[in-house]
């Protein structure tokens, strides 16, 4: 999570709630302790400083090499200074669809907030970087069956007009175990389903075949797809490429963001800094 300095100069936490939440709920699966997410916010909530990223972590530490539960543990949090992601506004990124290596599996441990599921894709990410690529994206299944479940640092989200009744769509992958449960991800459904859907828009938590965003890309459906996570809030994608082929994924090659990513970057940037009024603060 972070940190953010207000228009009066207060420092204001992001959903810390959704954070702590997630956190146990990781700790919980891997045989860690629980802690009381309602004092760790109030700990926070007093602690001076600018613009912070803050990594809460929970580590086993019992003088013991078995496996089995730990008897005992440690939760600190780890509080480092953050510039902007951007220093000059988003920048588009382009992905490289990666069916194997595998990163998580359905009853698994891919939606718990761990760094065993981070070390693993770090190879992956260096042979994707030494092909031109920002990022993997991770998909389950083969050929015409895979399906997109999330990027190296980032949940997906794809916008998209139905071509059969002509609506917009803002979709990303549900919850299904495989995925981290992003608190982004989590607050701009909520922020869509209040603004995009009285303007006539369906937002929607779906499972997403690469046969069909590429379809989608070639009939000139898809308009814009983007990631979202703590560190850059929202992160535009020019393009990804999948079994040799380039997917466009809606914008011009002199635009960084499309209008949805920018609209949804806005928001929660603006209740982050203290510039709208929201019960989340």
């Amino acid at each position: 999570m972070k940190a953010y300095r207000d228009l009066e100069g207060n420092t204001r936490l992001f959903r810390p709630d959704r954070n702590f939440r997630r956190l146990n709920q990781s700790a919980s699966r891997l045989a860690l302790p629980t802690f009381d997410e309602a004092v760790m916010v109030q700990l926070l909530a007093r602690s001076p400083g600018f613009s912070l990223y803050l990594r809460p972590t929970l580590v086993g530490t019992e003088a013991s090499i078995s496996v089995s539960r730990p008897r005992e543990a440690m939760l600190y949090v780890i509080a480092s200074p953050m510039g902007n992601y951007f220093t000059s506004g988003p920048r588009a990124v382009s992905l490289e669809a990666t069916a194997s290596p595998v990163r998580a599996w359905p009853g698994g441990v891919g939606d718990c907030k761990f760094s065993g599921n981070y070390a693993p894709s770090i190879v992956p990410q260096e042979e994707s970087g030494s092909r031109g690529f920002q990022q993997n994206l991770w998909l389950l299944g083969e050929g015409e069956n895979a399906y997109v479940t999330e990027a190296g640092t980032m949940n997906i989200f794809i916008v998209r007009i139905n071509k059969q009744d002509g609506i917009k769509e803002l979709i990303t992958p549900p919850l299904d175990g495989t995925i981290l449960p992003g608190v982004t991800r989590e607050s701009v459904i909520e922020l869509a389903k209040e603004r995009l859907v009285p303007q006539g828009w369906r937002v929607l938590e779906k499972k997403v075949l690469m046969s069909d965003l590429e379809k989608a890309s070639g009939e000139g459906h898809l308009l814009e797809v983007f990631g979202t996570g703590t560190a850059a809030v929202v992160s535009p994608v020019r393009s990804i490429q999948w079994r040799g082929k380039t997917l466009n994924c809606g914008l011009e090659n002199y635009v960084e963001a499309g209008p949805v990513s920018l609209l949804t970057k806005e928001w929660i940037e603006n209740i982050q800094y203290g510039r709208t009024k929201h019960q989340w603060r």
